[in-house]
């Protein structure tokens, strides 16, 4: 057959170029096993967790919802009623009658907050049950001048946070916000009251002032001006 030799020759310089595979020895896969496990491990890093951070998503959820593991904050057993959280700011709006509490969570699992509030020695008020993402609560109704105090206090199934006594014992001397769940929340006077009451002074003072000089001038009238005597001229020696 014509070509044929010509066409084993191609043949065999054809498979010459093929590089040849060797199969892999159990010695192979030994050292590639210790490769991966020499590889160092990644280091831990801290979640995305501020627990003074408002509608912040529980730190488990972000650990199972995280492209890679991250480390929560330790907290106490849930068996264990939690820990008083931390008063934060708390903007006060005189205008509206209203404050703005923030506060931050405990180092405990919590199911829940609320507010309490109380003025002098009245009542005190509970506000509604806030889910645990919530960081921030608005209170309204606010008396112009008013002096309260306002606690935030957490929950859970073992049962609720510890605060000061009703009525402010255990916060004598409190200006503010402290680092406990209570502090002292003074409202000031309206500006248009201040204004209203500064017309109204001013106004009192100018009607006495009148009333003085009417006085003053019908005295004199019905009275007449004392005349001092005519001082006599000296005569000399």
């Amino acid at each position: 057959m014509p070509g044929s030799p010509c066409l084993l020759c191609l043949l065999a310089v054809t498979f010459s170029l093929v590089p040849r595979t060797r199969p892999l020895a159990p010695q192979d896969l030994m050292e590639e096993e210790e490769d991966e496990t020499s590889r160092p491990p990644l280091p831990p890093v801290l979640c995305d967790y501020d627990s003074c951070r408002h509608l912040q998503v529980p730190c488990k959820e972000l650990q199972r919802a995280g492209p890679r593991a991250c480390l929560c904050p330790g907290l106490s057993s849930p068996a264990q009623p939690p820990a008083p959280p931390r008063l934060g700011e708390v903007h006060v709006v005189a205008e509206d009658g209203s404050a703005m509490v923030h506060w931050c969570a405990p180092s405990s699992p919590v199911h829940q907050y609320w507010l309490l509030l109380w003025e002098d020695r009245e009542a005190t008020w509970k506000g509604p049950p806030l889910n645990s993402t919530v960081r921030r609560a608005e209170l309204k109704g606010l008396k112009p001048g008013g002096d309260y105090v306002v606690c935030v206090v957490a929950a859970n199934g073992a049962g609720e946070s510890s605060v000061p006594g009703t009525g402010g014992e255990g916060l004598e001397g409190v200006g503010g916000p402290t680092f406990g769940p209570c502090g002292r929340l003074a409202v000031p006077p309206r500006p248009v009251t201040l204004v209203h009451t500064a017309i109204g002074v001013g106004t009192v003072l100018a009607l006495l002032t009148c009333l003085a000089l009417v006085w003053h001038f019908c005295l004199r009238e019905r009275w007449g001006c004392p005349h001092r005597p005519a001082s006599q001229p000296a005569v000399g020696l």
